[in-house]
């Protein structure tokens, strides 16, 4: 037996053995994903109930709601839940991406329109957190929806926050007072008195009048064929 023909009866060996593996591997595999597909969903995974916010998010969320008396505060809104994307790409995609990503607060007005958004920070955030929060800032400038940041352990007061959120009102036009009935009632008999009333017609010479010829109006053309020419005038 030649050197050659060991080599080529190792080569095969490993060959069949790499064949082999790959073969237990994939095996493995699928037995494994067919006894995933056959657990069922509430047994293979019990639910429990769980808080949804944390202690700084709770002191966050009562803060804006004493702010804000007359919007709505809503807690972890996924984007997808409040904005819309066009689909010419992949919304999967999309969802995978940003949409499901939430939001700490939402702030809506009473018809649930999206006005602003509040993201709390922490004093170390990770690189994986400031990875999120620069795609949520970029979606919702894109968005035109204002984002304001709050420092978890300097949160803002009532009073400050009602001042951060909410538009500056429209300075009130001033007005003068109205007269009082009196005061109107005079002013009208007064002028009365001093200027002659334009709608007596005693006194007036009926000779001197004018008269001016009236001409019919023309038909309506409103609702004739587009291509249709106008109407000329017709005189009595």
């Amino acid at each position: 037996m030649t050197t050659l023909q060991i080599v080529l009866g190792l080569l095969a060996v490993v060959l069949l053995m790499a064949w082999w593996w790959t073969r237990q591997r994939a095996g493995a595999a699928a037995g494994e994903r067919g006894s995933a597909d056959r657990i069922d969903t509430v047994t293979g995974w019990p639910p429990q109930p769980t808080r949804v916010l944390s202690t700084q998010e709770r002191l966050a969320y009562n803060v804006l709601t004493r702010a804000l008396p007359d919007h709505m505060v809503l807690a972890q809104v996924p984007l997808s839940r409040f904005l819309n994307v066009p689909r010419r790409n992949s919304y999967a995609d999309w969802l995978r991406r940003i949409g499901n990503q939430c939001a700490d607060f939402v702030i809506c007005d009473m018809a649930a329109q999206v006005i602003a958004v509040v993201e709390l920070q922490g004093a170390q955030a990770t690189d994986r957190q400031r990875k999120r929060l620069t795609r949520i800032q970029r979606t919702l400038k894109a968005a035109k929806v204002p984002l304001y940041l709050w420092n978890e352990t300097a949160l803002p007061g009532v009073d400050m926050a009602r001042e951060q959120l909410l538009p500056e009102p429209p300075a009130p036009v001033a007005t003068s007072p109205a007269p009082s009935p009196g005061a109107a009632a005079g002013a009208a008999a007064a002028v009365a008195t001093a200027a002659p009333n334009p709608f007596d017609e005693s006194n007036r010479d009926s000779t001197h009048d004018e008269f001016i010829e009236l001409l019919e109006p023309p038909p309506s053309t409103w609702y004739d064929e587009l291509d249709s020419g106008p109407t000329p005038l017709k005189k009595n």
